[in-house]
């Protein structure tokens, strides 16, 4: 059923959206009702299929070279509620409802680090233990 919502997408959305030479395209999640910024991941044509046909968003891991699904593992997860292409097609931007934390470290977003006065400091605490989230 998945597949045949997916074949049935406007091919002219894959049209404008610009993957580069390894077939992926860099996606921001953005909390749609606070426009907190929560993360930035990768995308293949398949997770922007599968992110657009079920509402739930999907990435490619590079790391694992495989496809997943946002809170798979860890329950944390995000329901799209808009897709945004940039004006040169190669950037997403994905606005999200996010349950629970974005960030693999149990913090709520991946950007907790700021460079401040020439120093890094952190700016947001750790909410889940990660080892709860992943048993890791």
């Amino acid at each position: 059923m998945q597949d045949a919502k997916i074949n049935t997408l406007d091919p002219e959305i894959f049209e404008v959206i610009t993957f580069d030479s390894n077939g992926l395209i860099p996606a921001i999640a953005q909390q749609h009702d606070s426009g907190e910024v929560l993360m930035m991941a990768w995308m293949n044509r398949e997770a922007v299929g599968r992110t657009l046909a079920t509402g739930e968003v999907h990435y490619w891991s590079r790391s694992r070279s495989a496809l997943w699904r946002k809170g798979e593992s860890s329950g944390q997860t995000q329901a799209l509620k808009e897709m945004r292409v940039d004006c040169d097609g190669d950037t997403l931007l994905l606005q999200v409802d996010q349950k629970g934390v974005a960030c693999h470290t149990g913090r709520r977003n991946c950007f907790f680090t700021a460079v401040r006065d020439g120093n890094l400091e952190t700016i947001a605490e750790v909410e889940i233990d990660p080892q709860n989230l992943y048993g890791q």
